[in-house]
């Protein structure tokens, strides 16, 4: 799928944007600060209406701005659709958001960020994790929302000092080991996927015959039934009631990340960790595009940052291979077929330099 044009208003630094972009790979180049991520955003915005850099909507907002809108096209071989999506701030505060939804739009997006994946805390490759089980399984954010309700239900009753809290428990637990089994295998089978596609885009993209490997790591080893979760819940209870918390779970699990057997988050360098996190990001798209149907659009925020000159062009190598992908960097690049263009103070005009000129 493409996005065929893209109409900004007071969206973070930009007032006004009329965008057409080009349909295989764009090259949006600029300093620092002039609103290359903030486009990328907006592309995300109106395909899926949520960012990937942040949860609060009033952020999207120009600055003093009491509302933002963008509207555009999204493209397929079966045809286009119109998309509007817009943000309002509210006396008390908050946002209130509105938009159009489409079902087959689907977004990949790469920053800075996504370095947490491979060093950081174990909930930031739980929320890589269920963000990929999400485009790939329609019921898997609602599971995600329905488990953490009935985990904070439960961990409730923990806190609570009453005799019969093993009674009142025994509903929750049941409920919360039939989801949280759920979420398990379809968190497991993403992992699988993932692994699958790390055998040909990380080597691609490293050029060199390193093995990534990514597994799921989860108290209840290879068990998969609801009530192996359920029976976990009932041996942990003590030590729960102690300490107020639920200790078993998919909240609790972790994703492990090796190359040629060794620890990344631990051992890495710098460069090794940002190329497999931007190799996690690339070995979604052929798994997504299997199970929507429709090829995901790449949003490439500085993904050549701190890579050698090789592997660099590896990675625009790769990436040709993809349908729409818009990348950003704030230098010109060496011609790689790409169509430019030159961001700057909120304003997006054609360039020369590191692609192909737009009229």
């Amino acid at each position: 799928m493409q996005i065929g044009s893209i109409q900004l208003l007071e969206f973070r630094n930009y007032r006004t944007l009329e965008y057409t972009p080009s349909s295989r790979l764009n090259l949006l180049i600029g300093s620092n600060a002039q609103g290359k991520t903030n486009l990328l955003e907006a592309m995300g915005f109106l395909l899926t209406g949520r960012s990937f850099r942040t949860a609060r909507l009033l952020e999207l907002l120009h600055w003093s701005a009491a509302s933002t809108s963008v509207t555009g096209e999204a493209r397929r071989a079966e045809g286009g659709r119109a998309l509007r999506r817009s943000i309002r701030r509210l006396e008390n505060g908050n946002a209130q958001a509105l938009g159009d939804v489409c079902e087959w739009a689907r977004v990949i997006a790469f920053g800075w960020q996504d370095l947490e994946i491979v060093n950081g805390a174990p909930g930031a490759r739980r929320n890589f994790i269920d963000g990929f089980a999400g485009r790939l399984y329609p019921g898997h954010l609602p599971g995600l929302v329905r488990y953490r309700q009935l985990l904070a239900r439960r961990n409730h009753l923990l806190t609570m000092r009453d005799p019969s809290v093993d009674e009142q428990l025994e509903p929750w637990d049941e409920q919360l080991a039939t989801t949280g089994a759920e979420l398990i295998a379809r968190r497991r089978k993403a992992a699988a996927m993932l692994q699958t596609e790390l055998g040909r885009v990380f080597p691609a993209l490293s050029g060199a015959r390193y093995k990534v490997e990514i597994r799921y790591r989860t108290a209840l080893g290879e068990a998969t039934d609801a009530a192996d979760l359920l029976a976990a819940l009932r041996r942990a209870r003590r030590q729960e009631l102690r300490r107020g918390v639920t200790l078993v779970g998919p909240h609790r699990d972790d994703l492990a990340i090796e190359l040629d057997g060794i620890d990344v988050r631990a051992f890495g360098s710098r460069g090794q960790q940002r190329l497999i996190a931007l190799a996690l990001r690339l070995a979604e798209v052929m798994p997504v595009t299997e199970a929507v149907g429709t090829t995901p659009v790449l949003l490439l925020d500085d993904a050549l940052s701190e890579l050698d000159a090789p592997t660099r062009e590896n990675v625009l190598r790769e990436i040709q291979g993809a349908e729409q992908v818009f990348l950003t960097s704030p230098e010109a690049l060496p011609d790689v077929g790409a169509s430019c263009w030159m961001v700057r103070g909120g304003t997006v005009a054609p360039g020369r330099e590191g692609g192909v000129a737009q009229a």
